[in-house]
């Protein structure tokens, strides 16, 4: 099972390290740029929290109730996808974390993945907070909204990796911010 950190004081892990909290306010600025709002809101009226941007793709998290094997295994098959996107999709190996009422960092993609046994100070996987991976420039990343139980995936090139291979398995909910309907359903074999 993948591991993450839940004390925000501990050392970092190899790659991660904190944003300045200059660099941590543009940030802020440039998600909220690419996402025209941010409306944080654990109540299913203000839903969505953002206005996904085009092109995007966000796709639904939640799992039956009382299935805690299928979330861990969700979990961590995404986090593992995202992770593995990142570093083969990119040349330059740096990433902006957004982690909502908490510190921004700098994650070295390459650096996390080749240390063995690492954690996730955050996580791709929504897991309690509001958490934004993004390209510098925020052309590309995910957004994930813990109590709407989704992930949007946006900007061209992770739509069209980290996106189509969680399409293989998760519901989409929106796709450029329009709802999509989708029938979950267990095929059988």
């Amino acid at each position: 099972m993948m591991r993450w950190t839940l004390d925000h004081g501990t050392r970092l892990p190899p790659g991660w390290s904190y944003l300045p909290r200059t660099e941590e306010d543009r940030a802020w600025e440039l998600f909220i740029d690419r996402f025209t709002t941010f409306r944080p809101s654990v109540d299913p009226k203000g839903w969505p929290a953002v206005i996904d941007p085009t092109p995007s793709v966000t796709f639904d998290l939640s799992v039956p109730e009382n299935s805690p094997g299928v979330w861990s295994a969700q979990f961590d098959a995404i986090n593992a996808e995202a992770q593995r996107c990142f570093v083969s999709v990119f040349d330059d190996h740096e990433w902006i974390v957004l982690d909502w009422q908490h510190r921004g960092y700098r994650l070295d993609d390459k650096v996390h993945a080749d240390t063995f046994d690492t954690e996730w100070p955050v996580t791709v996987y929504p897991n309690g907070d509001y958490y934004i991976f993004a390209r510098p420039d925020f052309s590309t990343g995910t957004f994930g909204h813990p109590w709407e139980k989704t992930l949007c995936v946006f900007g061209n090139e992770l739509v069209h990796t980290l996106g189509r291979t969680l399409a293989t398995w998760l519901p989409r909910k929106r796709l450029n911010g329009n709802a999509v309907w989708e029938e979950k359903h267990d095929d059988a074999l």
